[in-house]
């Protein structure tokens, strides 16, 4: 990828590229997963000072599927809008089944 990407249009297929890994997918799922469970019980309890957690389980659930299984560096160094953008698109995709945790590649 030589010119910078300028819109979310053109990043998510990029993105896609770099998840392949079916347990990078599932651990992404799990981590964004997580984030909204904290984020409303954070808000429905009233204790705010969980939000802290939010992006330590966001990314550290994303990370290690890159370091660990897709064997990559994560988009969101280069690209930290488009990429938390793209995670949320994947999770929501992959939880109406528009996408799937093993591409079949």
């Amino acid at each position: 990828m030589n010119s910078r990407i300028q819109t979310l249009k053109e990043f998510y297929p990029y993105y896609l590229t770099e998840h392949q890994n079916p347990t990078s997918r599932r651990l992404h799922f799990i981590g964004t997963g997580l984030l909204f469970v904290i984020l409303f019980f954070a808000v429905y309890s009233n204790k705010y000072s969980l939000l802290i957690a939010i992006p330590f389980v966001g990314y550290g659930f994303a990370w290690v599927g890159h370091f660990f299984f897709e064997k990559n560096k994560p988009a969101t160094f280069k690209y930290p809008l488009f990429s938390l953008a793209s995670d949320f698109i994947l999770f929501f995709d992959l939880l109406k089944g528009k996408e799937k945790f093993d591409p079949g590649k």
